[in-house]
């Protein structure tokens, strides 16, 4: 599911399989990956804090107002420097960041120093859910069916919070996260109607994949028909 590979096609570890046509591309927005991944609103609020804090401390230990108010706006170019590297990871996780639907996979391709591409097969996808934020940017996070797991340090930013065991892979920051969603799920059902019509056209009789299915429960595959995206929670 994971590989390194020279990239003939941006985004792509090689070029498209004959059949396989890709839907959609784009980078998760930098702005975004600040505020929900790198946690600046929160970075910014603690230096905050820590000026007013240095304030009220200087002006209990007798300072004049204005002396006090230097001393805790001496945080100000710490809290920039902070800031300013924060929102610099963030624009460089974003810019070497490509998401990728073709008509059979999910494919992220992340990282600075050493890019590497992740395939997510339609038929590994258990289920997809969609988070929409006030302005309209969003998250699709992926559940996986099947034994294989991806390393969770290897796929963060690009990965659901807290789900270190059953690392579930995320689509961050999209502009326009509802038609992307709609997409997706268009092509899942896609998929899923062409994999039941070549189950069908093999030679096994009806009575033989009943009975399979009923000693062996469904693990996750997509079913044939439409595939909605379900709200995250």
């Amino acid at each position: 599911m994971c590989e390194i590979e020279v990239e003939q096609i941006p985004g792509l570890p090689g070029k498209l399989p004959e059949g396989e046509r890709l839907l959609w591309q784009s980078r998760p927005s930098w702005h975004a990956l600040a505020r929900r991944c790198f946690k600046v609103r929160a970075i910014a609020i603690y230096f905050a804090v820590f000026a007013v804090w240095w304030t009220v401390s200087a002006l209990s230990d007798g300072a004049a107002f204005g002396p006090a108010l230097l001393d805790g706006l001496a945080v100000v170019p710490v809290a920039a420097l902070g800031i300013a590297v924060v929102c610099g990871l963030a624009w460089l996780t974003a810019h070497n960041s490509i998401y990728s639907i073709t008509s059979k996979r999910v494919v992220i391709r992340t990282g600075i120093a050493l890019p590497m591409t992740f395939n997510v097969p339609f038929s590994r996808i258990a289920s997809a859910n969609m988070k929409v934020e006030a302005n309209k940017t969003g998250d699709i996070v992926l559940a996986l069916s099947g034994r294989d797991r991806i390393a969770y340090a290897h796929l963060w930013p690009h990965a659901r919070p807290w789900h270190l065991k059953d690392v579930q892979p995320m689509l961050r920051g999209l502009p326009d996260v509802q038609a992307v969603g709609a997409l997706l799920s268009d092509a899942l059902a896609q998929a899923s109607g062409q994999a039941a019509a070549e189950s069908e056209s093999v030679t096994a009789k009806p009575a033989i994949l009943d009975a399979h299915e009923k000693e062996r429960p469904w693990q996750g595959e997509p079913r044939p028909g439409a595939v909605p995206l379900a709200a995250a929670e």
